[in-house]
Formats: structure tokens, sequence, C-alpha cells
């Protein structure tokens, strides 16, 4: 397992991320997983045994069921808290009031409290703005998050789901404010999927800000359970057809990485996630599993290793369409390189 430094920090976090999504199943979140307590402590274990020591929940996964269970996996395990980087979120709805919601000073205050008392931790490493909430002035929110840091109930702070000029305006109020600034992103990046690198990639790695990718696998559509002639019955997508791709495109790349996958005596997962691996923009892969041998499957993308003519086919058939300005800009930019 190889750690990476988060954005432009000293914090060191492991290039597989354990994600919880499938901790506990409450309203919406059964699509995804059911797992009880027991289950989630052998994924936790399982997961710090091979290295990881970087855990992604939110408030808003099972209605708070996520947090709890992930705190309680730290302490039925024993593990040492200072060695691990437990992140968490805020912005989505988690009652019926007006103020339930979104990023406000009073809504973030209260959440980080909340998210601190099911946890049952003094702290979170990484809190982030789960999405952008275009009522509330960026202001406040930033000034909210900040005032985490100084209590000291917050390390870092960070963002997902933002569009790049978000992002850039958000280091400008903390820059123009000296308050803290967001040091990562969590956004969906996948072979199947490559939109992230049109604007905010270049972004990223202008600002130094560091990259968790959510959704590796596209849904789990890169999971080797579906090709243009076997559609799996089983599969998150059948109950949760999320997140959006262009699934023509998609059986394209699965042809590819089933050739390579079959020669390299690996699974077409362990391809999909070891291309993310070698892009040198992101920080950390969010893995998560509902049963061990997934889980097993998914570390073991670590171990894959790519020629410069596989990954010179994994990229020719996954790139993105010219758009512009970005033709434009590589046009003018020749005589610059």
């Amino acid at each position: 397992m190889k750690y990476n430094f988060l954005g432009n920090t000293g914090l060191r976090v492991s290039e597989l991320c354990l994600g919880t999504m499938t901790f506990g199943g409450r309203g919406m979140w059964t699509a995804i997983g059911t797992l009880p307590q027991d289950q989630v402590n052998a994924l936790v274990k399982q997961s710090i045994e091979s290295g990881i020591n970087f855990i992604d929940t939110a408030n808003v996964y099972s209605e708070g069921l996520s947090e709890q269970m992930t705190g309680k996996a730290v302490r039925d395990l024993g593990l040492n808290r200072h060695d691990l980087v437990i992140a968490t979120k805020v912005r989505g709805q988690m009652g019926p009031g007006p103020n339930n919601s979104g990023l406000s000073r009073k809504h973030i205050l209260q959440q980080a409290d909340e998210s601190l008392s099911r946890l049952n931790m003094d702290y979170i490493d990484l809190y982030q703005i789960h999405g952008f909430d275009s009522l509330t002035p960026m202001q406040e929110t930033l000034s909210a998050l900040d005032s985490l840091v100084k209590s000291g109930k917050v390390r870092y702070i960070g963002c997902s789901n933002l569009a790049a000029w978000q992002i850039m305006k958000a280091l400008g109020i903390s820059a123009q404010e000296h308050i803290s600034k967001f040091i990562s992103l969590q956004a969906h990046y996948t072979i199947a999927s490559r939109d992230l690198e049109r604007e905010l990639v270049p972004m990223l790695i202008d600002q130094k800000i560091g990259l968790m990718v959510w959704s590796p696998l596209a849904g789990g559509f890169l999971s080797g359970k579906y090709s243009r002639n076997a559609v799996s019955e089983t599969g998150r997508r059948t109950n949760f057809d999320f997140p959006p791709i262009d699934k023509e495109k998609a059986y394209d790349i699965i042809d590819v990485i089933k050739v390579i996958a079959d020669a390299k005596k690996v699974t077409i997962a362990q391809v999909a996630l070891a291309w993310l691996l070698h892009q040198h923009v992101v920080t950390s892969v969010i893995v998560g599993a509902n049963k061990p041998e997934q889980l097993s499957d998914n570390l073991n993308s670590i171990q894959v290793q790519f020629t410069a003519d596989e990954l010179a086919m994994l990229n020719d058939i996954s790139k993105l369409a010219p758009e512009y300005p970005a033709w434009m800009i590589d046009r003018q930019s020749r005589d610059r390189k």
C-alpha cells in the first residue's frame, strides 16, 4: 500500500480508502448495502490489515447509521484512533425542518457535533461539504468550517461534487479572509467517465488539491458483471442505476479491459481501479464492498501494473471527445511546450 500526501499538506493517506456507503442500510441507502455491525467490523479489520488508514463516511449515509457503525468498528477492533484518517461530510437533509440541510453556519456547526457524537470521536480529520449550496453565501460556509478547524473539532476541510469555478471562488475567499481552505476534492472519476479531466483535473493540479475518487467502478458497471451480451440481474445498478454513464462507450471500454485482464489473469474491476491508481492526479480511490471477497478483489488492484502499450490502449478507448475551449487552448499552447 502506498501513502500519498493529501493535497498540499503533510497528511499522508493510503492510495485506497474504505468507503462506508454499504454500512447499515436505511431509507434509499438499502439499495447500496445493509451490512450489520459484525460484517462492518470484518471489512474494517480487513482494510486496516491491508494497509488502509483512510475511511470515508457521511452524515447522510443510512441516515447517520454509517457514521455510528464506523465509530463502533474502530472501538470494537481496538484500533488506535490517531493512526486513522477519518473523513465525513455535511450538506444533505438530516431532518424535516427548514434548517436541516444546506451549508449554513447553523447547519454545519450542528451537524459537526452530531457527526462527532455518532462517531464517538473527539475530532474529524477531513470534514467535507457534500455539494454546492446555492442559497448560502460561500463566505458563511467557509467561515463556519474555519471555526471548526480553530476549535480543534476538525483538522482539514474538503469539498465534494463542486465545479472548478466554485472551488476557485472558495479558494479566493479563503485567501482573502485568511481562513482555512479546501485541501481536497471528492469526485466521480472512472475510466468509463472521464468528464473530470475537462476542467477539474487541470485546476486540481494547478492548485495542488488532492483528489479522492468516488464510485471508481461506475456504480458497479465495471465490476465484471456487465458486458454488451450479458447484463447482471443482481448488480447494484439493477435497483440503483447511478451514476449516469454512456453505456455503449463503457461496453467498448470493457472489451479492451477484458483483453488486458485476461492476459494478466486479474479481474476487470482490478484493471479499472489500477487505471485510476496510475493517474497522477489521484490521491486515493474509495472502495466499498458488501462482501469480504469483493473488498479483497479491490485491494488486489494495487498490485496491477501496466506496460506503456497497455496504458495507451486504455487511454485511447476511453478518451474524451475534444470540446471547446480545450481544443483551442491545446492548439495555441503547442509553441509553449
